[in-house]
């Protein structure tokens, strides 16, 4: 055995054994289910010898006698009753045993991955995660409701069958069972090829899902850039890399599943018939007990045959369950409180002391990032693309450990907070909002009871998203799409600030919020935002540099270092890089407002 094979068998041993774990809850269930499986199939086995004595003891020697003819043949149908019923009950408390498991670990994984840290999605393409939760718990749904119960039952009936045998003759039964080497090394052999097979098609699928997220995410650049010939060749070359792989395990399946099963069965059946044969030259055989072994015989390889076509799916689920194991013991979580007390946050001081931070490792995003926001204040930043912006609101939502440097909020350190704490203090408003399906109010509580629908409306009063709101059919209870695609994205937009606005924070961070907004709409949140930051410490990431121009500090970022800081005054006096990229701004909106004036019709 090499050690590639045993290190592969230790793991699918211990991902086995993991699995099994999950039934531990449900044992008094599963005991009933294998004592119903015992009896039913004991039930099953006696059937061949009833029909043995039968031929052997009155149809050869021509004995008619009623009572006892009666007798077997009511004998024969009450144990085939008892047989299926008691199996029928027994596979069903499998399956609901089997269906409980997997719903458990579903929920697992996917609170697992509520969890997980936002540099694990960064690195994580969604499809490959979405194919993790669906298609590879599907298949180890597979395991619990058919593979293993199916392998129990088929192994308690192999032991019947057994016992059967040697009850009927022991040197005979003795060479049967010699057999069961071959179909251990036959099931040996079978896993060991087709755990690599089925490893790349899971692959292979989990790429395919991923290409067809990124695909159904991107589909208006796709079609604007033209981009679908070469996206259908991407997707066409990872298919047929897929299909290739699953034509791999098919002609393995078709070798070592049925046909060699077959094979060990024609064996059998030559080694049983050949003894009988020899039997029959010295002396008179009977002919219910060789009815009742060929018999047994084709029973024993139904459930071989069976065990053999579901350990396709068993090394499927292995496969696929070491992938959700992998997902669950993912150990890059988002970052947690530390410590037991549970501080609040009061006025809203923000403080950066020396922050520095990266995402890989190696190169650092912010460089000594140092700066006050006290309470009441609003701080603006802006750079280009890729100043680190984002970043500085990435460490204060504490979506990212602070790993150099130090944050405090209070004058306590970011990490001492409860999540809860965060999440209803500060409020986030990102350029591009998300919705969640559902409706208008439900959207803006977000399943908090605490906010009552009166402040729902005031929230979006407060914000002036109630005169579109009210214009709708349903108001708000307006049903609301997938990600809000049947709004506008000014209308979604101010549903985010009316959702942030609901839980009245103490800090209130602007991701871009007015970006994605047109001007007419921007003027009138420009109105609500002055409202939103009154009384609340403000952090502000800022495309539109006209808008932050009343900012109480505005922080000038260029390749993760703050270049510049003051008011926007003070920034334009120095002439830097703030004053460059403002005068850049008016320049494209003084020429956007003359062309607008001179494609305006004449007499306006």
């Amino acid at each position: 055995m090499t050690t590639a094979f045993k290190e592969e068998k230790i793991t699918s041993q211990r991902v086995f054994r993991r699995l099994l774990g999950y039934a531990v809850p449900h044992k008094k269930w599963l005991a009933y289910a294998f004592i119903m499986l015992i009896l039913g199939t004991g039930a099953d086995v006696l059937g061949p010898i009833l029909m043995k004595i039968f031929i052997d003891d009155y149809l050869a020697p021509r004995r008619f006698d009623p009572l006892p003819l009666t007798a077997l043949a009511v004998s024969f149908v009450l144990l085939y009753v008892v047989s299926v019923v008691l199996r029928y009950y027994s596979t069903i408390l499998f399956q609901k045993v089997a269906l409980k498991i997997v719903q458990q670990m579903r929920i697992d994984v996917f609170g697992k991955v509520q969890h997980l840290a936002l540099r694990f999605f960064d690195r994580t393409p969604g499809g490959s995660l979405v194919s993790r939760i669906t298609n590879d718990t599907e298949a180890i749904k597979d395991l619990f409701v058919n593979v293993l119960s199916t392998f129990l039952q088929s192994i308690v009936f192999m032991v019947g069958i057994f016992i059967g045998m040697f009850v009927l003759d022991v040197k005979i039964a003795a060479f049967c069972f010699l057999i069961t080497p071959l179909i251990i090394a036959q099931m040996a052999v079978y896993r060991h090829f087709s755990a690599k097979v089925y490893r790349t098609t899971r692959q292979k699928l989990s790429q395919l899902n991923a290409k067809l997220n990124e695909c159904l995410q991107g589909m208006n650049i796709i079609q604007a850039m033209r981009q679908e010939k070469r996206l259908r060749r991407e997707f066409g070359t990872i298919n047929q890399e897929h299909y290739l792989a699953e034509r791999g395990a098919i002609r393995l399946n078709s070798l070592l599943l049925r046909q060699a099963v077959y094979s060990v069965y024609l064996l059998a059946l030559i080694i049983v018939l050949a003894i009988f044969g020899v039997r029959s030259i010295g002396g008179v055989i009977e002919i219910g007990t060789l009815y009742a072994f060929v018999n047994y015989l084709d029973r024993f390889f139904e459930p071989i045959n069976s065990m053999m076509v579901q350990l396709t799916r068993f090394q499927q689920a292995i496969v696929s369950a070491e992938r959700v194991f992998g997902l669950l013991d993912e150990d890059d979580m988002a970052p947690q409180k530390i410590g037991h007390d549970h501080p609040e946050i009061r006025e809203g001081l923000i403080e950066f002391h020396d922050v520095s931070f990266s995402y890989d490792g190696k190169t650092d995003v912010l460089k000594h990032i140092s700066f006050v926001a006290r309470p009441g204040e609003t701080v603006a930043l802006v750079g280009h693309t890729g100043s680190g912006k984002s970043s500085i609101v990435n460490l204060l939502m504490r979506f990212y450990p602070v790993e150099r440097g130090r944050i405090t909020i209070d004058g306590v350190p970011l990490e001492r907070f409860d999540d809860k704490e965060l999440r209803k203090k500060i409020g986030l408003v990102l350029q591009d909002p998300f919705l969640f399906v559902g409706d208008i109010k439900s959207n803006i509580r977000l399943n908090n009871e605490e906010i009552s629908d009166e402040e729902v409306r005031r929230a979006a009063e407060f914000v002036q998203a109630d005169a579109f709101i009210q214009k709708l059919p349903k108001q708000y209870d307006e049903p609301i799409g997938e990600r809000g695609a049947t709004l506008s994205s000014g209308e979604r937009q101010l549903l985010s600030f009316a959702r942030t606005m609901a839980l009245q924070p103490k800090i209130l961070v602007l991701d871009e919020a007015t970006a994605s907004v047109d001007t007419e709409t921007e003027e009138a949140i420009q109105q609500a935002l002055k409202k939103m930051r009154k009384g609340r410490t403000t952090i502000a990431i800022a495309h539109r540099l006209s808008t932050i121009r009343d900012a109480d500090q505005i922080l000038v970022l260029h390749k993760g270092e703050i270049v510049e800081r003051g008011t926007h005054e003070e920034l334009i006096v120095k002439k830097g890089l703030y004053h460059k990229m403002y005068t850049l701004q008016q320049g494209e909106s003084d020429a956007l407002r003359e062309g607008e004036e001179e494609s305006a019709p004449a007499g306006r």
